[in-house]
């Protein structure tokens, strides 16, 4: 049923990105899994193929591919290792901000770069006291003339120590609109990186700190006007974020429905394969139902943008059914798998690990569910998908694939 929203262009795109992932990425995860350490030339790789330019124009030089191509290729990359999956989006998110609120220069400055895989975009919004509460923000960027200098620490910025250029969202006054965003270059004086922090899945994925400490930057890498900073981080976290991360999901519980399948299938018990068990059969079953509805939920709210009827809801709901419905599936396969599960013979482990990473970012699931609460009520003031139509509607030629 999720065919119906895919072109004869998107079901080539999987096929590309899938290739790529079983024969490039595929035999790189053993090691990202043993080393942990940040996977800098096969993400820049990935980079080179123009995917995460999937939304930028043609006229930057992206894709103009729109939000489901760009789903379908961060979910067959996903599938494969999520940490490449996580790495890509994240500099999809960074883009976004550019995207959404950069002026016609920065606009030609970036863009085309991104989409040549020459930049790697990120976005730091994220505070040790702040979470998603975005005017829980702390860190200044005060005026000097024709520069502003920023103060601050940032946290969880995805590609952190790989990216070359951090949308970062600082304080410029208070209240609601005391918010503003910069594009800061990677090493500018007074930026520095953390140490990666150990993480529990993702091991290849850069996950850091940034802080800054009287880092200057020029007047016109401000993005927008002063005060636009938490529409700036809204929009891109509603728009990119969610349906970015249920695609992250999507990929890790397609590839635990095949893993499980293929294991229920060849192991045997009682002089017959585990799939011939009907408690387990129900568990398979139920796995599959839950991928149909996530695929159908992150389709969905993608293809929406992309013919310029989005509803912020549906990225609500799809990050949230993708995060929670994947937990499920990833605990009824380690129940399948039992004892086998816990090795690293099989790769279960690993995505019960990952799958872990999905809840926190772009809001956990209480988050999700609060929001769907506020359209129930009528309280809700999201309307990006509305309020942005003109840039996230796919232009009708065909997409440029790689």
């Amino acid at each position: 049923m999720s065919d119906h929203y895919l072109s004869e262009q998107h079901h080539q795109l999987r096929a590309e990105v899938r290739a790529f992932a079983q024969s490039t990425v595929a035999p790189r995860v053993a090691d990202m899994e043993s080393s942990k350490t940040v996977e800098t030339d096969l993400v820049r790789e990935i980079a080179r193929r123009g995917w995460i330019g999937a939304t930028i124009g043609q006229e930057y030089g992206g894709m103009g591919a729109g939000h489901l191509a760009k789903t379908i290729i961060i979910e067959e990359l996903s599938r494969v290792s999520a940490a490449v999956g996580a790495a890509l989006q994240a500099s999809q998110l960074g883009t976004a901000m550019i995207i959404h609120y950069g002026s016609d220069e920065q606009k030609r400055r970036w863009l085309p770069r991104i989409a040549a895989g020459e930049c790697l975009p990120t976005i730091a919004v994220t505070e040790p006291g702040s979470g998603s509460h975005l005017l829980g923000i702390e860190m200044r960027a005060r005026r000097e003339g024709r520069h502003y200098v920023l103060n601050g620490h940032k946290v969880y910025v995805g590609n952190s120590h790989i990216g070359d250029l951090h949308g970062v969202v600082a304080r410029t006054g208070e209240g609601t609109r005391g918010l503003s965003a910069f594009l800061v270059e990677a090493g500018r004086p007074g930026l520095t990186l953390s140490a990666p922090a150990g993480t529990l899945g993702l091991h290849g994925f850069s996950f850091g700190e940034l802080r800054f400490d009287n880092c200057r930057i020029p007047a016109g890498n401000r993005l927008g006007e002063e005060g636009d900073g938490r529409d700036i981080a809204d929009s891109s976290s509603v728009l990119y974020g969610r349906p970015n991360l249920a695609a992250v999901a999507l990929g890790i519980h397609q590839a635990i429905l095949d893993q499980v399948t293929t294991f229920a299938t060849e192991r045997t018990r009682y002089g017959r394969p585990l799939a011939k068990l009907p408690n387990i059969k129900l568990k398979l079953g139920l796995i599959k139902w839950r991928v149909m509805n996530a695929r159908l939920a992150a389709y969905h709210a993608t293809h929406l943008l992309d013919i310029g009827a989005g509803d912020d809801a549906l990225l609500f709901n799809a990050k949230l059914t993708n995060a929670e419905l994947l937990l499920e599936s990833a605990r009824a396969a380690m129940e399948i798998h039992a004892a086998v599960g816990l090795t690293t013979d099989t790769p279960m482990e690993r995505y019960l690990r990952d799958a872990q990473h999905i809840q926190a970012p772009a809001g956990t699931s209480d988050v999700q569910a609060l929001r769907l609460a506020e359209v129930v009520l009528g309280t809700s003031k999201s309307r990006w998908s509305q309020l942005l139509a003109d840039v996230l509607t796919v232009d009708k030629t065909p997409l440029a694939l790689s």
